[in-house]
C-alpha cells in the first residue's frame, strides 16, 4: 500500500509539471488578434464665409492691387513711352505708313495709364506688334505693359528690346503665364530679365491675336533700367 501511494504521488507530480510546461507553449502558438485600425475622421467641411468676410477679402485684394500699382507707377527707375508705332490699329488701315503722332492711334499707348489705348485692327486674326520709343536709353532690367482689356494680356507672344543701334534683342517669347487681374481696372504684364549690356531705347510687343480673342487695348508701357 505504501509503494502504490508513493507511485501515485510521483505520477501526479509528473503530470502537473507536464501541464505547466505545455501551457506557455500552447499560448505562444496561438496568434494574437489583429489590432483594430480606426479610419481617421473626415475633416469637417469648411464653413462658407459670411458676407462680411467676403467684403473684407475683396477690400484686402483691392488694397494689395493699389499698393502694387502705386509702386509701379512711381518707380524711380521706370519711364513711360514717348513715341509709338504699330502694325495696325483699330479703325485704320495701318500705322506702318508715315503719320504724325496726332494722326496715329498707336500714340495712345504712350505716357502714363489714362484709359486711352491702342488696339489692333483684326481682333482674332494673325499677328500684330506695337513698338514703343523712350526718351532716355538705359541698361534695361524689365518691361511692364498696362492692359485695359484684361483677357488680352494672355495673347502676348514675344517681347523684344530695341538698342541704340536699332537692333532687336529678344528677351522672352512663348505662351503668356500672366492671367487677367480681377482686383482692379487694369492688368499689368511684367517681364524681368538680366540687365542688358547695351543701352535700350525701345520695346516691341508682338501679339498672337487668336490666343485670346478680342482687342488688345494697351494703355501704357514702361521701360525699367538705369
Amino acid at each position: 500500500m505504501k509503494t502504490i501511494s508513493r507511485t501515485a504521488i510521483a505520477l501526479s507530480c509528473l503530470l502537473a509539471i507536464t501541464a505547466c510546461n505545455k501551457k506557455p507553449a500552447e499560448e505562444a502558438a496561438t496568434p494574437a488578434a489583429p489590432a483594430v485600425v480606426t479610419a481617421p475622421a473626415a475633416p469637417a467641411p469648411a464653413a462658407e464665409p459670411t458676407a462680411e468676410e467676403r467684403e473684407r477679402a475683396e477690400k484686402e485684394a483691392r488694397l494689395a492691387y493699389s499698393m502694387m500699382e502705386d509702386q509701379y507707377i512711381n518707380d524711380p527707375k521706370a519711364q513711360w513711352a514717348t513715341s509709338a508705332k504699330a502694325s495696325s490699329t483699330f479703325g485704320e488701315k495701318g500705322d506702318s505708313m508715315p503719320r504724325t503722332p496726332e494722326e496715329s492711334r498707336a500714340w495712345k499707348a504712350t505716357g502714363k495709364p489714362d484709359g486711352y489705348e491702342w488696339s489692333q485692327l483684326n481682333h482674332d486674326t494673325g499677328m500684330d506688334w506695337l513698338e514703343l520709343g523712350f526718351a532716355t536709353p538705359v541698361q534695361a532690367t524689365a518691361v511692364r505693359a498696362v492692359f485695359i482689356s484684361s483677357e488680352a494680356v494672355e495673347s502676348i507672344a514675344k517681347v523684344e528690346l530695341i538698342d541704340v543701334s536699332g537692333a532687336a534683342i529678344q528677351v522672352w517669347s512663348g505662351l503668356s503665364d500672366v492671367k487677367p487681374d480681377q482686383r482692379g481696372d487694369r492688368t499689368w504684364f511684367v517681364r524681368e530679365f538680366p540687365k542688358t549690356e547695351k543701352k535700350i531705347q525701345g520695346v516691341k510687343l508682338t501679339f498672337a491675336n487668336a490666343v485670346a480673342s478680342g482687342f488688345k487695348q494697351v494703355d501704357a508701357v514702361q521701360l525699367i533700367g538705369e
